[in-house]
């Protein structure tokens, strides 16, 4: 529908007044043409704006810097310093690359850089807060392609030598450099790992909101810290860059700067060849709310952009593919000449050679210059009331020779030879003689320590508060809680029947309420909270919104009322599992970020945390984030009622191959106190550990028992396995076997254990085991270090073989196998979910308490413990003929 049409539906007090004005426009079209008449219609509505006109937002603009040369402010810096600062710079990261590949092939990226110098290099002079400034600093995502350049800075500033920088992408052994951001891995320097494409984004935005949590909740003074997000313009087709848009608007986050390098390039071909990425990306950014800067071209544009009085450039310009623009960059003064200065632009291009043609046309563009650079960031931090986005645009390869730039392969080119290593040097006029060069590896370069450059550099920093990237931990062990709330869950639940999620978010709960560390803790929750049974804390810790709560909310009568605040502890992030990651992977790196260690808990349906966001779980391991993921209404069969989809038989797996992972499956309540204490001492104790936890629990109620009193019983659920319930005593020969399960399958062991010594004179001893993945990495620990396993010696003297049996997929017990001294046979839920009952669910899977007697008889028969015919006789006795 046009506008026209939707604004039919209006009263319109004056018709006539309507038509003249239509009428001007159609006499404007027929005097000047269209093109001279969008120009003029373009400067009343920009007025307009001006004098408070309220008019719907525009979401494209002209294919023009948005702050023209004669607005930009002045430069506060010396350019030609700064040159020379980032000549030295461009030609390390391209030398440690190419070494890296001369000696070993080991790859790397130096057109990313070569093209994005600039817009790091303005930023590290004179924007980027250190971790010494006011609050915390500022928050870098450094796009995982650049990092060379940033590694060459750090050279320049003293902070790496030359040993190192040749140890790029060599880190075996220890003392490398990682091939990205990778804070696990040289986390001295990098904050956020970003080359998970799209990801850098999603966390930036989650990074700035989190800041003014911390701040609204006056744990953290975070008003001086800026997020600054470094991102391709080809990463922005990842559906996880444009996810969060709309919550950085919503929210107001102008404490968060994307800056979008357009270079029109990814890593095959251009990004838009047909289109316009940047043109996209600003209707997109514009129509979300966010603040738009654009900076395409270089100052020596302004002469033809002054000389177009008909507009007829700015059209051209307006419908040029990028993938024409890219190759502009690659050609000849004449070729630019012929394709695009032609008919009547033929004479706009007449004052200009072919020479000028091809440097303006083919490689002025505003990403080369510090002064376009400096004026966008300083707008985007002037700019109050949402987040800003910078778009600028670059050629992929600049400075690298003419071989190197705008070309499509250039993303896989991996060195330079030594005559386009003397081109480079010449065009960035740095001292190395032709003797140096004729090395078999090319020389890295640095004017000296106490050089103008570095000394200018160093002051540059200081001023900023220190260098930057960088990360910094101060240890802050957090007191360890009060006994009080895990005796309760020590206790079992008595008579009532209660699920392991209540026992968990009663626990939460309790701990909340404690003086020191329970402001600490962030529960995060995708939109589920009533389904995990968290309303209860709404009104108590209330809900985190920057608004607080400007409306009645329809339930405000009641006990457990829906309740936003300033100062609110639980970040309800909608149906995001991506965001609420996100926002817990800001919380559980906070220790760090802010030097204040936060206590987040993120809770969510099991079957949409992992299989969803495994690459985000694996950021927040690289990260070092510490805190409790926590996967509800788990398992394949406890939530039948709402089918396949729903239905989580494999996260543990996914989560056993995340190192920095500690998953555990608890069956009981008191398992979960244990586990959730002892994540605390690990996590914010006095020697704390970069791990993070991730609990299974369930919604279905059972009586929770108490913790057993028998000695070892806390260190066996911690390592992964101890012996719940032994076998009724019985005589030497009734047949005996070992029923180990996690999670809720204990039940079904549990009964099965009863039916076989009723039913069929069968002792089996009963172990719950908490954790099949923490087994499985002692045990190849222990086998590696000569020793004996604690699982192999667990069961060592335990008569019989081995039935394991849980609502996963058989290979999460299956991990154990190897070191289980017994014959080994498990029971699963292999398959896809579906919807029914529990019980028909489980006895469709074969993992009901009867289908566990059955398989388990068989397992005896075959082995000459029971005679062969029981098998068959259980299985009729239970309605189970013909299955396990």
């Amino acid at each position: 529908m046009s506008l026209n049409h939707q604004l039919d539906q209006l009263p319109e007090p004056d018709p006539q007044e309507v038509a003249e004005w239509l009428a001007s426009v159609d006499g404007a079209v027929g005097a000047v043409g269209p093109q001279r008449t969008g120009r003029l219609l373009q400067r009343v509505v920009d007025h307009a704006r001006q004098v408070g006109v309220p008019l719907p937002p525009q979401s494209v603009t002209p294919y023009v810097n948005t702050i023209p040369t004669s607005a930009e402010p002045a430069y506060p810096g010396d350019e030609a310093m700064e040159a020379r600062i980032t000549a030295w710079n461009r030609w390390n990261a391209a030398v440690m690359v190419t070494r890296g590949n001369e000696r070993g092939g080991l790859g790397g990226h130096m057109a990313t850089y070569a093209s994005a110098a600039w817009l790091y290099e303005v930023g590290f002079q004179h924007f980027f807060k250190g971790k010494d400034a006011d609050g915390s600093g500022d928050q870098l995502y450094i796009q995982g392609h650049a990092s060379p350049g940033v590694y060459a800075r750090a050279f320049l500033e003293g902070r790496l030598n030359e040993t190192e920088l040749d140890r790029f992408r060599m880190e075996a052994g220890g003392g490398g450099l990682p091939s990205y951001p990778h804070p696990r891995r040289l986390p001295w320097l990098w904050e956020f790992p970003t080359v998970s494409m799209g990801l850098g984004p999603l966390s930036a935005i989650y990074q700035a909101r989190f800041n003014r949590y911390l701040h609204h909740r006056g744990i953290k003074d975070t008003s001086h810290s800026h997020v600054w997000a470094f991102l391709g313009d080809g990463e922005m087709d990842e559906p996880e860059s444009m996810a969060a848009l709309a919550l950085a608007v919503r929210e107001e986050l102008d404490n968060l700067t994307f800056v979008v390098n357009c270079n029109l390039q990814r890593l095959d071909g251009p990004v838009r060849g047909n289109f316009k990425i940047m043109q996209e990306l600003e209707a997109r950014f514009r129509a979300t709310g966010w603040n738009v800067v654009k900076v395409p071209w270089g100052v020596e544009w302004d002469g033809l952009l002054a000389a177009d009085a008909d507009g007829l450039l700015l059209n051209a310009l307006d419908t040029l593919p990028d993938g024409q623009l890219q190759t502009f960059a690659a050609r000849d003064g004449a070729y630019i000449r012929e394709r695009l200065f032609t008919g009547a632009l033929a004479g706009l291009a007449r004052p200009y050679s072919d020479e000028d043609l091809a440097r303006i046309v083919g490689t002025s563009r505003g990403g080369h210059e510090p002064r376009k650079i400096h004026a966008a960031y300083r707008a985007a931090l002037d700019h109050r009331g949402a987040p800003t986005v910078v778009m600028v645009q670059t050629v992929k390869g600049w400075t690298l020779g003419p071989g190197f730039e705008s070309r499509n392969a250039n993303h896989q080119m991996k060195k330079l030879s030594g005559k386009e290593f003397r081109v480079m040097r010449d065009l960035l006029a740095l001292p190395i003689p032709d003797a140096r060069l004729g090395e078999d590896l090319v020389p890295y370069a640095h004017p000296g320590a106490d050089s103008e450059e570095v000394a200018y550099l160093q002051e540059h920093r200081r001023a900023l508060g220190g260098p930057a990237p960088a990360r910094r931990v101060v240890a802050r062990p957090l007191p360890a809680p009060a006994d009080k709330p895990f005796a309760a869950l020590a206790k079992g639940s008595g008579n009532q029947a209660i699920a392991t999620t209540t026992a968990f978010v009663r626990l939460a709960k309790d701990l909340m309420r404690e003086k020191e560390t329970g402001p600490r803790w962030v529960p995060v929750v995708p939109d589920e909270a009533r389904t995990f049974g968290m309303e209860s804390l709404f009104p108590s810790a209330g809900i985190y919104s920057p608004k607080g709560q400007t409306y009645e909310p329809v339930d405000r009568d009641q006990l457990l009322y829906y309740k936003e605040s300033t100062n609110g502890q639980i970040l309800n992030e909608g149906i995001t599992e991506a965001g609420s990651l996100a926002s817990f992977t800001a919380a559980a790196t906070s220790y760090a970020t802010h030097g204040e260690p936060m206590i987040p808990f993120y809770i969510f349906y099991s079957m949409f945390g992992w299989q969803r966001t495994a690459d985000q779980f694996w950021a927040l391991a690289d990260q070092l984030g510490r805190g409790f993921v926590v996967g509800a209404t788990a398992g394949r069969t406890t939530m039948t009622g709402e089918g396949l989809q729903h239905a989580d038989g494999h996260s543990h797996l996914i989560a056993s191959t995340n190192p920095a992972c500690l998953p555990y499956d608890p069956a009981f309540a008191y398992e979960v106190g244990v586990i959730v204490r002892e994540g605390l001492r690990r996590m914010h104790g006095e020697a704390p550990e970069d791990v993070f936890y991730y609990l299974t629990v369930y919604n279905e109620t059972k009586i929770q028992p108490p913790m057993p009193q028998a000695e070892g019983i806390e260190a066996g659920i911690l390592r992964g396995l101890y012996r719940y319930r032994p076998a009724a005593a019985a005589a030497a020969d009734v047949p005996r076997l070992q029923l180990v399960a996690s999670g809720t399958a204990i039940h079904w062991i549990l009964r099965a254990q009863e039916l076989l010594a009723t039913d069929w004179h069968v002792a089996a001893d009963v172990w719950s085991a908490p954790s099949w993945t923490l087994l499985r990495r002692e045990a190849m620990e222990a086998e590696a270090q000569g020793r004996t396993p604690y699982v192999t010696g667990a069961l060592a003297e335990a008569p019989g073989p081995v039935v394991a049996v849980s609502d996963w997929m058989r290979a999460v017990p299956d991990q154990i196998a190897p070191w289980v001294p017994q014959q080994w046979t498990s029971m699963g839920t292999d398959g896809f979910g579906l919807s029914d009952s529990r019980d028909n669910v489980r006895r469709h899977f074969g993992v009901d308490a009867e289908s566990i007697v059955v398989h388990t008889l068989r397992t005896l028969a075959a082995r000459g413990d029971v005679e062969p015919d029981v098998p068959e006789l259980a299985a009729r006795h239970y309605g189970l003929t013909g299955k396990e």
